[in-house]
């Protein structure tokens, strides 16, 4: 059956649009519209059934059954009540808040400038079509699907007759290949198995492709340039990012913005009628540019930010994945990956490609991500075929890569949907609330000056700097009434513009977007944005043992076999010849890894996981051949590792027709299955009680010395017993009991250079560290006490120390009570993981854990903050995860940490130095206006204000760096107040400080200055122009006190952040410029250098001010931890 590519690539309408097109192709291919019937309404079914599951929240393929013993007596619905508060600006956990909640928060708030606003949300509408077209893609592949699978049936029940196969050429030469494009995605993308067969199966096809099946392709340079030039690249075309008009456009949709370009317009043409075009355009002239100004400040600063966040998209995006090329497994990039390509698989896998099956050992792929469906799909030479961005579920094999980038329906999908940046954050929710309380006082004040003023000027109370009255009833002329309620109009609006900090939400994106590159720095990719500050809240981390507190660099340092302690552990002449060839058997059969052999004949490259290399090591120092072991029997079934089970095991068949089966995996399970042992003689001798307990001492004393204890054995099997057929062999149990032990291995891994030191950072900073590792209580017990997660022996006892079954045993209530003192946790399930986390969060923690296999995703998805490993992580765990963190390190992890105070205590900064502006300027302008008719601060004095208050002050504050003072404080709790106590001191004091000497210049500044026997224009400007000065130099001044809130040395570090210098700077300058060359446009004059200091005496008694409130407040005010050690 074939479905023409083109149909593919179109969108369709509808699954109308779909069916009519599927039934046009399959009447020509003379299949009847009853099939078709089927197959729609199997479609229809399994998209309501998917609905169904959706809705109860079981899409997962990865969960657990829940009557599976290891996931305890606790459900898996757990409901966390601090997920939804009562206000609509109360969501302490955007990880999959309701969509209504998020509509909700965006219809509460108060906004001047939506597209801006929202812009790093998540988009409710596009997140719709985004939904419409995934199913419409799904609906593609599920019709085509059902349909084969149909005819298929109908074949096999000899009720339909054989459609005849697609005439397709099999001898096109395409670049010196053998079979087309369109050939090799008809076949992959309609699961055509009878064209498959016809041109030689998948050695067949990798023959047409220059391939081989076990060594893959050359890989070099000229061979991908031909393959790419034949078949394509596994890329698709990405939508552009929005270029710098369109942030322009859209900072020009503020609607205080808009209605200032109104007024100035209008100012501007009674100006210029009334004074003429020399003088008159001035007043109009300069709020326009001032406005111009604050538009491509904030178009320039937004489009940075936006470059940022599609660099970091980029990366998330590029996938690393092992392919074998010239016999060698090498790590690329997934975009690199080419057609005729063998790509190892495992669980956890994301299918990087389309293509065939080669060969498959328990091979199970969810399919989800195409089909919608959670039905894991098993794998093997009757169904071969994957689809690209799929996840492997189970098993092992490879794939022949047929079909990559925009040939694939993975790839159509991807370049039909634009990666989306938008997502909440608790914080920006948070203070998109503060933002509209503080701007509904903003306008109510800016109302109440407009009234005041316009009441002031049409009474004649209001007077010019000269001393006459502005409007006289039936004397100023219609033209100057509507200019003075023009000016009164702008000041009013201006007011709303500096009132409401609009730029307060967008700076939690901006120091996010900050944080998030840094990150990358210190090896923490960030996925989800709200992951950033929330790692500032966690109070506890639930870390792996293996590669994060650990170095993951693995090797054998100790082997008992025969009964006896083997020493060294790859002395070959302690080990009897039959012993030593059941181990190279089971050691080259029962692994994932390889051993590639150079022709040059340089060092051995062993690939794999860690302790797979360590293995298939010990095993090449014991005189293994691993291809000649390979090849000297054959995988019939495998049972791939669980690390549920704790092992995994394969059956393999000798050329003379015996079949062993080999296990391997945690000592003392495996030990547990032994019968018996080959004793030195090579002879094998019950497992007595004495031997059985002489092993279980050798475990133990390997487990406190800190090793990973494996145990390998054996059980020659009965061919006859084995299923002949291949669906019974697929459903294969292999034999568990009766093993002959072969060897126990102890792995050593050492402990990580630092990371005693950085657990330690955590316990000063109030965050628990607590290890839980799928490894023998002993182990963990040991390493625990070497990292510093255990003080003493003391500490090791139950239930610090705890097994993963005993917890999983205790009931809900028992569960809770003891969670709180777990450290540490051994032989734990991914499921004794997730009941911990969600115990923890039931508790009130705020919960990061780390993972790194499949099974680690539910625990990962329940945790506030999921951290998967970047090295050693599966695709799934990744794709489950909130952060990655690089180098599977530890260390990174606290680095998180402090990015994520860091985040909070910018953002607090920012807030604390924006509101003391707002306070400031309004209730000068307010008391002046009321008082005199007149405000000391224009409309384009004030937006100069606003960019030093919003885009300037957002991007000194919010890019400060973490420093260690943060880690003396405890974790930030998720709904303590913005505000804090420190801030509204601060605040107050500063405000209250700017209000008071400012307004002393405002109504006595004439006598003050001298001015008395000045002109009174002169006067007025002279001192309105130091009022405007003093005000300025006071935020640059409270700039620096706010990088340090609550302490006395606001200067130290500041040399270091060359950005808050540069912006300082910047200021400064700019401001000089203002007042000395601008005047004319500023309505200032020029100021004498005793005014300039004057001027930076006020600023700089903001110091004295910062200095004398730090010294006055209680000790008690706020706690700190003592900290120990510094670690950056």
């Amino acid at each position: 059956m074939y479905f023409p590519l083109f149909l593919v690539q179109r969108r369709c309408n509808s699954y109308w649009e779909i069916s009519l097109k599927f039934l046009h192709f399959s009447l020509q291919w003379k299949l009847y519209s009853s099939a078709y019937i089927c197959a729609l309404n199997v479609v229809k079914i399994h998209s309501r059934k998917s609905r169904m599951r959706n809705q109860e929240g079981n899409t997962s393929p990865y969960g657990r059954h829940r009557n599976d013993l290891e996931m305890g007596t606790s459900s898996t619905d757990f409901h966390d009540d601090d997920e939804v508060g009562s206000g609509p600006f109360d969501i302490v956990r955007t990880k999959s808040a309701p969509v209504d909640r998020l509509r909700r928060w965006r219809q509460a708030a108060l906004v001047l400038n939506a597209s801006r606003r929202f812009r790093y949300t998540l988009d409710l509408k596009k997140e719709e079509e985004k939904k419409e077209l995934i199913a419409k893609i799904r609906a593609h592949a599920q019709v085509v699907r059902a349909a084969f699978r149909f005819q298929i049936s109908r074949q096999d029940a000899n009720v339909l007759e054989t459609p005849e196969p697609l005439p397709r050429s099999t001898t096109t030469q395409v670049n010196n290949f053998d079979i087309s494009m369109e050939e090799l995605v008809s076949m992959t993308r309609e699961n055509d198995l009878t064209f498959l067969k016809h041109i030689g199966g998948v050695k067949g096809v990798a023959n047409k492709l220059k391939s081989n099946l076990e060594k893959g392709i050359l890989g070099d340079e000229t061979d991908l340039i031909d393959r790419n030039n034949a078949f394509g690249s596994n890329t698709y075309p990405r939508k552009k990012g929005r270029s710098f008009w369109n942030f322009l456009w859209e900072a020009c949709k503020d609607t205080t913005l808009i209605i200032l370009i109104v007024t100035a317009a209008a100012s501007l043409a009674l100006g210029i009628k009334t004074e003429g075009i020399k003088e008159g355009w001035y007043d109009g002239g300069s709020i326009a540019m001032a406005v111009l100004i604050v538009i491509l400040f904030t178009a320039v600063s937004d489009y940075r930010q936006s470059l940022q966040f599609q660099n970091l998209n980029e990366e998330k995006q590029n996938i690393h994945m092992e392919v074998i090329r010239g016999g060698r497994r090498v790590n690329i990039s997934i975009f690199d990956i080419a057609i005729g390509d063998v790509v190892p698989l495992k669980i956890g896998d994301q299918v990087p490609a389309d293509g065939i099956v080669v060969s498959s050992h328990s091979l199970s792929i969810d399919e989800s991500s195409m089909t919608g469906e959670s039905k894991i799909v098993h794998k093997d030479s009757k169904a071969p075929f994957l689809m690209s961005g799929c996840k492997v579920a189970d098993g092992y094999g490879t794939m022949l890569v047929t079909g990559v980038g925009i040939n694939t329906e993975w790839g159509l999908l991807m370049s039909s949907i634009s990666e989306d940046n938008g997502e909440e954050t608790p914080l920006q929710v948070r203070l998109n609330g503060v933002t509209n309380l503080i701007g509904i006082v903003g306008l109510a004040v800016a109302i109440a000056v407009l009234i005041v003023l316009v009441a002031r000027f049409f009474t004649g109370h209001t007077k010019n700097p000269n001393g006459t009255v502005q409007f006289k009833a039936g004397q100023t002329k219609v033209g100057e009434a509507i200019d003075g309620f023009i000016k009164i109009f702008t000041i009013a609006v201006t007011i709303v513009v500096v009132a409401v900090p609009e730029g307060l939400p967008l700076a939690v994106t901006l120091t996010l977007a900050y944080s998030m590159r840094k990150m990358m720095a210190d090896k923490a990719l960030v996925r989800r944005l709200s992951a950033c500050e929330t790692m500032g809240s966690a109070t506890t981390i639930c870390s792996d043992k293996t590669g994060t507190l650990t170095m993951n660099q693995m090797t054998v340092v100790k082997a008992y076999s025969c009964g006896n302690k083997i020493d060294p552990p790859d002395n070959k002449s302690l080990l009897p010849p039959n012993i030593i060839s059941l181990l190279i058997e089971s050691i080259a059969q029962n692994t994932t890894g390889s051993v590639f052999v150079p022709k040059s004949g340089g060092a051995l490259e062993v690939s794999g996981s860690p302790t797979e290399k360590a293995i298939l090591q010990w095993g090449v120092n014991l005189g293994m051949d691993f291809n000649a072991a390979k090849s000297k029997s054959m995988i019939i079934h495998a049972f791939p590792f669980n690390s549920e089970k704790k092992r995994g095991g394969v059956a393999v068949k000798l050329s003379d027709s015996e079949v062993n089966v080999h296990w391997k995996g945690a000592a003392e399970i495996v030990l547990a299955s032994c019968t018996s042992y080959i004793d030195a003689n090579d002879h094998v001798a019950p497992m007595d009680e004495d031997k059985l307990l002489a092993f279980k001492k050798a475990i133990e004393d390997m487990a406190a010395s800190s090793l990973r204890c494996i145990a390998i054995a054996y059980r020659p099997y009965e061919m006859e017993k084995v299923p002949s057929g291949e669906e019974e062999l697929s459903s294969w149990q292999l034999p568990e009991g009766d093993l002959i032990l072969l060897a126990i291995v102890g792995i050593k891994d050492p402990c990580r250079p630092g990371v005693r030191d950085a657990v330690q950072f955590c316990i000063n900073a109030g965050v628990k560290v607590r290890m839980v590792t799928g490894d023998n209580l002993q182990t963990a017990r040991a390493i625990a006490l070497e990292c510093g997660i255990l003080g003493s022996n003391t500490d090791a006892t139950e239930p610090n120390l705890i097994d993963g079954k005993t917890f999983r045993d205790l009931s809900d209530t028992r569960r809770l009570e003891v969670a709180d003192k777990i450290s540490v946790m051994g032989r734990s399930s991914p499921n004794d993981k997730l009941l911990l986390v969600q115990a923890l969060r039931k508790k009130g923690h705020v919960v990061a854990v780390t993972g790194d296999g499949t099974n680690d995703a539910p625990a990962l998805h329940e945790a506030d903050i999921g951290l998967a490993m970047g090295i050693q992580g599966t695709e799934v765990a990744k794709e489950s995860s909130d952060i990655i963190i690089l180098d599977d390190n530890f260390a990174s992890v606290v680095k998180v940490v402090r990015w994520g105070r860091s985040v909070y205590a910018n953002i607090q900064k920012f807030i604390q130095f924006q509101l003391t502006v707002n306070v400031a300027a309004l209730i000068i302008n307010v008391v002046s206006a009321v008082s005199s008719g007149n405000v000391p601060l224009n409309a384009v004095q004030l937006l100069w204000v606003n960019l030093i208050m919003d885009t300037l002050g957002a991007l000194a504050l919010a890019t400060e760096p973490p420093t260690d003072h943060l880690m003396r404080r405890p974790p930030v709790g998720r709904r303590e107040p913005l505000i804090t106590n420190i801030m509204w001191r601060n605040l107050i004091i500063q405000a209250l400080y700017q209000v008071t000497v400012l307004l002393v210049l405002n109504f006595g500044g004439t006598k003050i200055l001298n001015l008395e026997h000045d002109t009174r224009d002169h006067a007025f400007k002279l001192k309105n122009t130091l009022i405007f000065n003093a005000f300025v130099l006071c935020q640059i001044f409270n700039e620096f006190n706010a990088r340090k809130p609550d302490e006395i040395n606001v200067w130290k570090g500041v040399t270091k952040n060359r950005l808050f210098m540069g912006i300082v700077g910047l200021t400064l300058v700019l401001q000089v410029i203002i007042i000395t060359f601008l005047g004319k446009f500023t309505s200032t004059i020029r100021l004498s250098w005793k005014l300039w200091l004057v001027s930076i005496a006020i600023g700089a008694i903001r110091f004295v001010c910062h200095y004398l409130i730090i010294l006055l407040t209680p000790k008690g005010l706020h706690v700190e931890y003592p900290l120990r050690t510094s670690y950056s």
